[in-house]
């Protein structure tokens, strides 16, 4: 009985040690398996050269595109094979180009990688058909994603939708659909120096990268500890916050979205994560975003705040760049270093900067203001799928109603930003509703030196462009050190917001009509650097018009201030049956004629300084 006692313990502490074992085996799998990074081979598009179609040097494929997108496109070849200054010619659909085929990278210790300058845009997931012609012996051609349009697993995405689809996330797109016009607000310790450090102009900085304001850490590779000197001296106007939502009310302006941290990592509100902010590092000792937040909510404004989560050249370390360049060598990858404190980077790495600062920062920002409307972040950087993913669950679980924007990554925002000073073109279609964000010169922070205004016209022509193709407007400002906005761009807005606030009805609630606009072909806005180097040349006639379209309404938008007849082709009959004309901000019915060549009506009374004029036309049906 004794031995069969101590038989039974020694099978059952068997039995144990056997469940134990085989738990820290599960445990262990479920944590390599939680940790595996995301394969972003997966998502490239190699084509090689055994399954081509071969006439004499030219190689033929058709393949599909799973993710549509832009790519670059690299060339292949055996080290031991590769030829230097090769020619390659690539034609892609319509698409044509020519590069010499050189040696960018090597992998696998005996492959060259050779990359087109050329962005392919990929857009949709039909058959392409790819050919390349070239003397050189290669072993596949590849699309790799650009580093700025980074596709992710799609592991997140269901349950991303189910919060993207929610009411309140669905209710806040409504307001914003309907808000149309806001102000950008980039302030900050950056803008003390106007664009100068030390008696150079930021355009002569020594050290690529964007020349705007907002940029000069960056520009000039200050150190870090000479930086927080800024901060010393930061003391703006008190009227900041009042003077700031009175001028967005006079234009128009539906809400606020203001740089609570842009890339130097200096926080304009009182945080416990970190003490490079507004309250503890400066004399003005107040909490500058919950001083305007409120002075939104007294005048009915909506409130954003800006977040840089990718970049904090302060606190972020190298924004990751090492880990990421390391995987991408080894991949024949371009790691691109814009944004990133390569010169004097903290000494925590950058998970650290995210669990410390950034997580916690949108958490108090989230707290101490409840009726926040959206957090517009930038600076994806090296921001993983993973983190991006935890950023826009982090918004929602404290406060569903607070809309993100796309630059959160890997296509988690609710909405799309179309680029710094960029509007899409008519015939692009964009699968989430959109918004330009634009600046009032060719800097977003404030450059004392920068004079290239754009006028009221040239202004209004943007926004009556997005107007008509069915976005919104995020108009910028950038006040100075003490908080004031240079008088030229304050005029500017105002005599654009005159026109605004005359034809609301044309402006605000309205969507895209089935044509958005007639007459001249669209001048794109294609960057910021494009403006300022391109400037703005564009003669508008009694012959363009936009449209916007609420309920049974079609406006159309004129930026003349024309006296006599117009004629407006896109109302033809057939376009729908025409109930009443008139001339918005009138009481007085227009009369009119409809036939296979338009809408025929005569306008009077427009005042000669006027931006333009708006014809309302309302439809028996719509």
């Amino acid at each position: 009985m004794k031995r069969l006692k101590i038989n039974t313990i020694l099978i059952c502490s068997l039995v144990l040690t056997l469940i134990a074992q085989y738990s820290c085996t599960t445990k262990e799998k479920a944590n390599t398996f939680q940790n595996q990074e995301f394969d972003q081979t997966n998502n490239w598009i190699v084509l090689d050269k055994t399954d081509a179609t071969k006439e004499g040097t030219t190689f033929s494929w058709t393949f599909e595109v799973k993710n549509p997108s832009d790519y670059v496109l690299q060339v292949v070849t055996k080290d031991a094979s590769f030829t230097d200054n090769k020619r390659g010619t690539v034609k892609l659909g319509e698409q044509v180009f020519e590069e010499s085929l050189s040696k960018n990278y090597v992998i696998n210790e005996n492959e060259i990688v050779s990359e087109f300058k050329n962005i392919i845009p990929l857009k949709n997931t039909e058959k392409q058909t790819l050919s390349i012609t070239t003397e050189a012996d290669f072993k596949s051609l590849r699309f790799i994603p650009h580093f700025k349009k980074q596709i992710g697993s799609g592991k997140y995405h269901q349950e991303w939708l189910v919060m993207h689809q929610s009411d309140e996330k669905q209710e806040a797109l409504k307001r914003f659909k309907e808000a149309k016009f806001g102000m950008f607000i980039h302030w900050g310790l950056y803008s003390q120096a106007g664009g100068i450090w030390k008696g150079t102009k930021i355009n002569n900085a020594p050290h690529p990268g964007p020349k705007v304001a907002e940029w000069l850490m960056y520009a000039f590779q200050i150190p870090r500890e000479d930086y927080k000197e800024l901060a010393k001296t930061f003391n703006p106007d008190k009227s900041f916050a009042q003077n700031v939502v009175k001028l967005a009310k006079d234009v128009g302006m539906k809400y606020i979205v203001i740089t609570s941290k842009h890339h130097d990592g200096f926080a304009l509100f009182d945080s416990k994560s970190s003490d490079f902010n507004m309250v503890d590092a400066t004399p003005y000792k107040a909490d500058i975003i919950k001083e305007l937040y409120d002075a939104c909510l007294a005048e009915g404004i909506d409130f954003g705040v800006y977040y840089s989560h990718g970049n904090d050249w302060m606190d972020g370390t190298d924004g990751n760049y090492a880990n990421v360049k390391k995987v991408n060598d080894s991949l024949g990858i371009y790691t691109h270093p814009n944004g990133k404190n390569l010169w004097d980077p903290s000494d925590n790495t950058h998970e650290e900067y995210l669990q410390n600062k950034a997580y916690p920062q949108i958490e108090e920002l989230l707290t101490m203001l409840p009726e926040l409307r959206l957090i517009w972040f930038d600076g994806t950087g090296f921001t993983t799928e993973a983190q991006a993913f935890q950023f826009y669950k982090l918004v929602y679980d404290i406060n569903p109603n607070v809309l993100v924007n796309r630059r959160v990554g890997y296509a988690f925002g609710d909405y799309l930003d179309a680029g710094d000073n960029k509007i899409p073109s008519a015939s692009e279609t964009l699968e989430k509703y959109w918004e330009t964000c634009g600046t009032t010169n060719n800097s977003w922070g404030y450059k004392s030196y920068d004079n290239d205004w754009k006028s009221p016209k040239e202004l209004l022509y943007y926004f009556v462009d997005i107007l008509s193709k069915g976005g919104n407007y995020l108009l910028n400002i950038g006040p100075d050190g003490k908080g004031h906005v240079p008088e030229t761009s304050a005029q500017n807005l105002r005599a654009m917001g005159k026109w605004i606030h005359k034809n609301a009805d044309a402006v605000y609630g309205t969507t895209r009509w089935n044509t958005p606009n007639e007459g001249q072909e669209e001048t794109l806005l294609d960057g910021t650097g494009h403006r300022a180097s391109k400037g703005f040349q564009r003669e508008f006639t009694s012959k363009d018009f936009w449209f916007t379209t609420k309920g049974n309404k079609v406006y159309a938008i004129s930026l003349t201030n024309t006296d006599g007849d117009i004629l407006i082709k896109s109302l033809r009959k057939g376009k729908g049956d025409i109930e009443k004309v008139k001339l918005l901000g009138s009481d007085k019915t227009l009369s009119y004629t409809q036939n296979k060549n338009g809408l025929q009506t005569t306008v009077t009374g427009v005042p000669k300084d006027a931006l333009g004029f708006v014809i309302e036309v309302t439809l028996k049906n719509n």
